[in-house]
């Protein structure tokens, strides 16, 4: 694995220091980078706390309130001002899209709504309204608990779940360091309507398959998921595909043919990462699980499978807007061209701050990049961006130093041999974030 994600939906504060402490100590006793997600809950809508299940029938009538105020028979909710929100015909999913409720009337904070598919309800259970548009805030007050002790042990990524606009993602920016990047998880059918804005408000998305299924029709979700990844490389952030990956292997030691059709078609799609979640946190066979992963995506990826230019990954060379390409865009797709020209076994970028890195990696080059950073958390954040291998520089941020750690990493590593020519990439100068603006070619 590269990247762990810590649900905060279904933990809190001490359970994130301890796992974070456990990650990072095993981290350093394997000696691989690995990064530390902390997913925020967000302005999850659920069913709040029951006596015990509620059987609902097609065309039942039924009630829902506020937790606070429920009366007998009437379903509980977390969201206090929910019918606020509503008007009569918006549509209710709960468990995950299983059960569907139609809004009939409003009665103060009373929603009345009539049951169009029956099943059994459940405490704690998830609530998607598709079209509504809440006016909850994208960080509740458990998120700001949960943030505070993010920062306070680094936490490489925060993740926002359920986010609506970019300007959710700028709210949630104002409380972090510089240097904490932002993955917004698009899985809200209003997030589509402003997703160019939330590309350029963030650091990363994940296509969050499962709620964004409950908001959708589920034969739109496959066509979806190509948008948002190829917008996603279009402007260089990286992405995560989640959600029932390999779900038959929560119970089952190996994975169903269609699973593993749906991770490739994933990894050929463009994307950076592929996310186990009920596999890895509930599952019974965890290891096995990312076992099968990394074996698909080896076998996608190798090349031996395609051509010698590896697998025809169906992201953009360009930006795809008209006019001018940006000055790093033009950088990356030069680099990409001066790899293939001279055969280089290899790509190098020094980057501060990770930029350059995955600018070069939203092109897909057909070889490796190493990443050279002064930074142990941009090398941790790295671990995420498809086809880096990100390595610690830890003498002084100037050019020799970085070349001296790029050529005994590359030696080491048995990516390139003395003579080979290797394409280099940077941000000049050094200092300045956000900058990739030079591109040559070195005999290692």
């Amino acid at each position: 694995m590269d990247v762990v994600r810590l649900n905060m939906s279904h933990s809190g504060p001490d359970q994130m220091r301890a796992a974070s402490a456990a990650v990072r100590a095993s981290a350093a006793a394997v000696g691989k980078p690995i990064a530390v997600m902390v997913d925020l809950q967000g302005a999850k809508i659920r069913v709040g706390q029951l006596a015990k299940p509620i059987q609902l029938e097609t065309g039942d009538r039924v009630v829902l309130v506020p937790q606070a105020e429920t009366a007998g028979g009437e379903i509980p909710i977390t969201y206090v001002d929910l019918a606020a929100d509503l008007e009569p015909g918006n549509r209710m999913l709960l468990n995950d899209g299983q059960i569907e409720l139609r809004v009939r009337g409003i009665r103060g904070s009373r929603i009345e709504a009539e049951v169009v598919i029956g099943g059994k309800v459940t405490s704690g259970r998830g609530i998607n309204l598709p079209g509504a548009r809440i006016a909850a805030p994208a960080l509740m007050e458990k998120d700001l608990i949960d943030l505070e002790a993010a920062l306070a042990i680094e936490a490489d990524y925060v993740a926002l779940s359920f986010v609506r606009s970019a300007d959710n993602v700028r709210d949630l920016r104002r409380h972090l360091p510089e240097d904490a990047l932002i993955l917004s998880k698009i899985e809200k059918d209003l997030a589509l309507q402003d997703l160019a804005g939330i590309l350029e408000a963030s650091d990363a998305v994940m296509v969050a398959r499962g709620d964004l299924g409950s908001e959708l029709p589920f034969e739109q979700v496959p066509l979806v998921q190509k948008r948002i990844v190829r917008d996603a490389n279009d402007r260089y952030r990286p992405v995560v595909i989640a959600t029932e990956m390999l779900e038959s292997m929560i119970n089952q030691l190996r994975p169903t043919r269609a699973e593993v059709s749906d991770v490739a078609n994933s990894i050929l799609d463009g994307t950076d990462a592929v996310m186990l979640a009920a596999e890895t946190a509930i599952g019974h066979h965890p290891v096995q699980a990312v076992q099968a992963l990394s074996r698909v995506i080896a076998q996608v990826e190798s090349e031996s499978v395609f051509l010698v230019d590896g697998p025809p990954y169906d992201v953009p060379a360009s930006q795809s807007e008209r006019g001018p390409i940006s000055t790093e865009v033009a950088v990356a797709s030069a680099t990409l061209k001066a790899a293939q020209a001279v055969r280089a076994p290899a790509i190098v970028t020094y980057t501060r701050s990770g930029f350059t890195a995955r600018v070069v990696s939203s092109r897909r080059p057909p070889v490796p990049i190493l990443a050279v950073t002064d930074s142990e958390r941009v090398q941790r954040q790295l671990s995420l961006v498809w086809g880096v291998l990100p390595v610690l520089c830890r003498g002084e941020l100037k050019e020799e130093t970085m070349a001296t750690t790029a050529r005994s990493e590359l030696l080491a590593r048995g990516l390139a041999q003395a003579g080979d020519r290797i394409v280099v990439t940077a941000g000049l100068p050094f200092h300045v974030r956000g900058t990739t603006n030079m591109v040559r070619i070195e005999t290692l």
